[in-house]
């Protein structure tokens, strides 16, 4: 199992003085960024998507050993709710198809007010080609079914498993032959902080379920006051402590988080 551990986004001004030393302009942060980490999830497209030429000047930015996922349009999962997806997800791989062999994994993330709708998820999943790995977060519970997981596994699909106060708020169903998770809020102190044993338990169910050679990638998302970076560079020593790989992670570096 290859754990690539990340952060949900890199943009964060809390950032200062953290993992960005002050005084480093902001047009630098992912050069610093991916000295500390192989991945990141890009959450910038799904508010508003950027330009082919964006993906291509993050690929230019990025080593050749950094994969960035991308979470999927909001005019997809939040103003068409999966409807009619075919233009939205072809114009979406277009633009996205600028970070060349970098693009990891998509996320599709449903709106909460969504609730099942097998039909709708499988005619979305088929627009993209077998070679794009795709997660679904689903955040109602009416997609807790048998149909919506053998849905997925037919596709190749992650289901993604999301982490609240340190507890999974999904099935921990195994969908894929790969697979991804995000971390939203941990509960201990101080806030949004993930707990040692929290880290360790996760730690644990990924190597249950996932075995050597097989690529899971994992993302945190509680990004107020550096949380997130902190929280990643332990949830990775947890990781190897187990006997697994992981990407690299700052303490790898030698970049010291305060």
């Amino acid at each position: 199992m290859v754990v690539h551990v990340g952060t949900s986004g890199w943009q964060y001004d809390s950032w200062r003085g953290v993992l960005y030393p002050r005084g480093l302009a902001q047009r630098r942060w992912l050069e610093r960024y991916v000295e500390g980490f192989a991945t990141v999830e890009n959450n910038s497209a799904f508010y508003r998507l950027p330009k082919r030429e964006t993906f291509e000047s993050w690929r230019e930015r990025l080593p050749d050993d950094v994969v960035m996922a991308v979470k999927a349009s909001r005019y997809l999962t939040h103003i068409k709710r999966l409807r009619d997806p075919e233009e939205p997800v072809q114009r979406f791989l277009g633009v996205a198809a600028g970070l060349g062999l970098q693009l990891g994994p998509v996320l599709i993330q449903l709106p909460p007010t969504l609730r099942a709708e097998p039909g709708l998820l499988d005619r979305c999943l088929s627009c993209f080609p077998r070679d794009v790995r795709v997660a679904v977060e689903p955040r109602h519970e009416s997609w807790w079914t048998d149909e919506v997981r053998a849905l997925l596994e037919r596709h190749e699909a992650a289901l993604c498993w999301a982490d609240r106060l340190g507890r999974p708020v999904t099935p921990l169903w195994r969908t894929a032959s790969w697979g991804y998770v995000r971390f939203h809020e941990g509960a201990a102190h101080p806030w949004p902080k993930y707990g040692g044993q929290a880290l360790h338990t996760w730690a644990d169910r990924l190597a249950d379920t996932w075995s050597d050679g097989q690529d899971v990638y994992v993302y945190f998302n509680n990004d107020p006051g550096g949380a997130a970076l902190r929280d990643a560079d332990r949830f990775a020593a947890a990781v190897r402590r187990g006997g697994r790989t992981t990407t690299r992670t700052p303490s790898d570096a030698d970049i010291v988080l305060p």
